[in-house]
């Protein structure tokens, strides 16, 4: 049986994505940085996020940041901080893992200056690599709002199966959103890592 510490130390580290774009596994030294980005990109990401009125006080993304880790820790996947020429500009991860169906979802945002780069698309990757390799799951989930195109080109470029959408799935402080749901296999994934 696969066991997802075998790839622990090396995930322990940074992850070199490109030569320009790190990741690292959310820790609380982390807080801070990441509050203030929230705080400073809160309109551009209001428009797709469902949390950002609860997250008002440095205090609120340490809990999260503390959750995140209480989630790693129970083997139901990494989040990441991701960094741009060492330069904090978003979060990218799992929202938890099913082991029992060896299923998972992730999630990912950028503040808006590191947007149309490619960056996610890369992290992405390497998350879902994270997903397939060290947790050994057969499905990947990547859920969005049915408008939001900037995050449903993501899974697209990666040739996801677009395999359901949900109805009111989200309340963005005023108004539901539908979402699309796209799934990712182990030969997709394979296959985009051929092609790059």
């Amino acid at each position: 049986m696969h066991n997802p510490d075998d790839h622990q130390m090396q995930r322990d580290k940074p992850i070199q994505i490109s030569t320009t774009t790190t990741i690292e596994r959310l820790a609380l030294e982390h807080a801070a940085d990441l509050f203030q980005l929230t705080d400073t990109n809160r309109t551009y990401l209001r428009e797709w996020l469902p949390w950002l009125d609860a997250v008002n006080a440095p205090a609120d993304t340490l809990r999260f940041i503390q959750r995140s880790v209480d989630q790693f820790d129970s083997g139901r996947g990494p989040n990441y901080a991701i960094f741009y020429d060492q330069n904090l500009c978003g979060v990218a991860g799992f929202h938890t893992l099913d082991m029992a169906k060896k299923a998972g979802s992730i999630g990912y945002w950028l503040a808006e200056p590191y947007t149309g780069q490619g960056i996610m698309t890369e992290v992405v990757l390497a998350v879902l690599e994270i997903g397939f390799v060290d947790y050994d799951l057969a499905t990947i989930e990547i859920a969005c709002a049915t408008e939001n195109v900037r995050s449903r080109s993501i899974p697209e470029r990666l040739d996801a199966r677009l395999d359901r959408v949900v109805s009111d799935a989200d309340w963005l402080y005023d108004h539901y959103v539908d979402h699309v749901v796209y799934v990712l296999e182990p030969p997709d994934f394979h296959a985009q890592v051929g092609e790059s």
